[in-house]
């Protein structure tokens, strides 16, 4: 029987960085100092040229990883023979000076629980993505890194000594690893580490606490929620899809991406997850960077965007590391900011909806709303009647998608609720043209014969994005034509398991060999909507099966061995979890809590 794969790293970030920390303590993947940055620390990618920061005993060991409760700060506890500690990582954030303190910081702290283990620490932080390692400068109470183009400090209450030859020592008291990039601290190791940690423990914890989750599943959903809120880049406002680049869709594939980008569908979706738990600052942290980005040009939206609002993401690959697990290549930078996906300007319009339509904001304060919408809606018109990759990029196939044109519907539809609210007519007389044009574009995928709506106008395949018609509300919940296709749909694509290919036709790579998580959630959002309720509590049931030991979920699960595969965590599937509980919620009138 094939072993399966699971990913053994926690996350901990502020929404300036993200890191991954293994269950063997190192730091496996660390950017700095933006998400698109090189490297750090990048074993997870090669474990001889990618660097390493451990916190290791001397003898053989177990781990065990979990999270302080409804934070993101992680711990892993170490037993050896000779004793057990624990490792806290975490990444400050919390209000200081009428202001986010999130800096370039991770703090590691390190205290014995019992008995006298001996450990050994060793810090080695590299340079452009592995190519060189970073020289050291020692201090009275730290070690300077250098090399790269700013400098990376480590202060500790640790022999430096200890660090540096990476020789071991008795753990009688708490240490303490403070990394900084870029600045000095300078400020008590002790003192500061502490308090950082009992404000960043309260700091999420109030933040959840004014979340609206509903009874069903919560933990899931809160550990879902804290992982979105820190795949946003809050000095701009861009949400990246994942924190990581080039995990494999499956073993052999070469569909290794780079998801360290803002791709504007993905984004959508994470603020729709967000807005149902009651957290609206980052969309309107997102509006800013997007409305920079509508006004600065006048053709059409790119795909995805560097997390600054850089256009030209250009896709490199880098031959000297191994990659994960031996899988080449290794990506950086990803072509698809080349593509043309209609769908990115509906996805844009609705996701900015609710600053028009929900009364806690105050929508006539902005001067800006006639220009914005007109410069979407414009987008709309010049595209609607074109073919495009479609929501899976597809690099060299382009079709009239029907996920596409629904979007293209959904967001004319919402810049029609948008200017009822401003007032202006000429506005919802463009939207409502747009409306009958999409839908008939939707309706030429109409497959009368299967009685079920394929991937894309005059096509045969089928594509679970199309569950997305019952979602959005395209299709009557309630209708025969709704179920009909939903069952369309589970007689090709769906596992035993709930499970969901994104399609079975063969693309630029083949055909896929893993299902997409997201999709699956998709799934069961449609069976709550049209009203098979137990069944889309079965498949949730089942699909939260897949998640790591700390309930982190990948992009791609192997529907014949359970494991996960693709970048990790994947911000699609966390939404999609978020978003198929609220779904199933609403259908059991279950309270929701404030």
């Amino acid at each position: 029987m094939t072993a399966t794969h699971l990913y053994q790293t926690g996350i901990i970030g502020n929404c300036s960085y993200i890191a991954h920390i293994h269950k063997n303590t190192n730091i496996s993947w660390l950017c700095w100092p933006k998400f698109d940055s090189s490297f750090v620390f990048g074993s997870m990618l090669d474990e001889e040229k990618g660097g390493k920061c451990t916190i290791l005993p001397t003898s053989d060991y177990s781990s065990h990883q979990y999270y302080i409760e409804n934070t993101n700060v992680l711990r892993t506890e170490i037993t050896a023979a000779d004793g057990r500690y624990r490792i806290t990582d975490f990444a400050p954030r919390f209000h200081l000076h009428e202001r986010y303190f999130k800096p370039l910081m991770l703090i590691r702290k390190i205290e014995p629980l019992e008995g006298n283990p001996r450990i050994k620490i060793a810090c080695e932080p590299v340079c452009d993505y592995g190519r060189s390692k970073m020289r050291t400068a020692i201090g009275s109470n730290h070690i300077d890194y250098m090399g790269c183009d700013e400098d990376l400090r480590l202060t500790t209450n640790v022999s430096l000594n200890y660090i540096l030859k990476e020789q071991d020592f008795v753990l009688n008291d708490v240490k303490y690893l403070i990394f900084t990039y870029g600045y000095t601290l300078d400020a008590p190791i002790v003192a500061t580490a502490e308090q950082f940690l009992r404000e960043t423990t309260a700091y999420w914890r109030v933040w959840i606490k004014h979340s609206s989750i509903a009874g069903f599943y919560q933990p899931y959903v809160i550990r879902s929620a804290l992982v979105l809120k820190i795949h946003q880049y809050e000095d701009t406002g861009a949400i990246i899809a994942a924190s990581t680049t080039s995990l494999p869709e499956s073993p052999g594939s070469t569909r290794n991406w780079d998801y360290r980008y803002c791709w504007l569908r993905d984004s959508y979706y994470t603020l729709t997850s967000l807005n149902h738990i009651g957290h609206f600052e980052e969309m309107e942290k997102y509006f800013n960077y997007i409305s920079d980005i509508t006004f600065d040009t006048d053709k059409r939206y790119q795909p995805l965007y560097g997390i600054t609002g850089k256009r030209h993401i250009v896709e490199e690959t880098l031959e000297h590391l191994r990659g994960y697990m031996g899988e080449q290549p290794i990506r950086v930078g990803n072509q698809a900011y080349e593509h043309i996906q209609n769908d990115i300007n509906g996805q844009v319009l609705i996701s900015m909806l609710p600053l028009y339509t929900d009364h806690r904001f105050v929508f006539s304060e902005r001067g800006d709303s006639v220009r914005w919408i007109d410069g979407v809606l414009k987008k709309i018109e010049m595209t609607i009647d074109e073919k495009d990759a479609g929501i899976w990029e597809f690099r060299n196939i382009a079709n009239m998608h029907c996920y596409s044109n629904l979007f293209q519907w959904a967001g004319a539809n919402a810049a029609l609720k948008m200017a009822k609210t401003i007032g202006n007519q000429a506005l919802e007389d463009r939207a409502k043209i747009l409306i009958d044009k999409a839908a008939a574009h939707i309706e030429a995928c109409y497959d009368e014969e299967r009685k079920v709506y394929t991937n894309a106008v005059g096509s045969k395949h089928l594509d679970a994005s199309t569950l997305q018609l019952i979602v959005m509300n395209y299709l009557d919940p309630s209708s025969q034509r709704a179920k009909d296709h939903l069952a369309g749909l589970e007689k090709e694509l769906k596992t035993e398991d709930g499970l969901f290919y994104r399609y079975l036709h063969a693309d630029d790579f083949g055909k896929p060999k893993t299902t997409f998580l997201i999709c699956a959630f998709w799934y069961v959002e449609a069976l709550a909507c049209v009203g098979r309720l137990d069944e889309a509590i079965q498949a949730f049931e089942n699909i939260i099966s897949f998640s790591n030991h700390l309930l982190l979920f990948s992009e791609d699960v192997d529907a014949k061995t359970g494991s996960q595969w693709g970048n990790f965590p994947q911000a699609y599937s966390h939404v999609g979890l978020m978003n198929a509980a609220y779904r199933i919620a609403k259908k059991l009138d279950r309270p929701v809590f404030l």
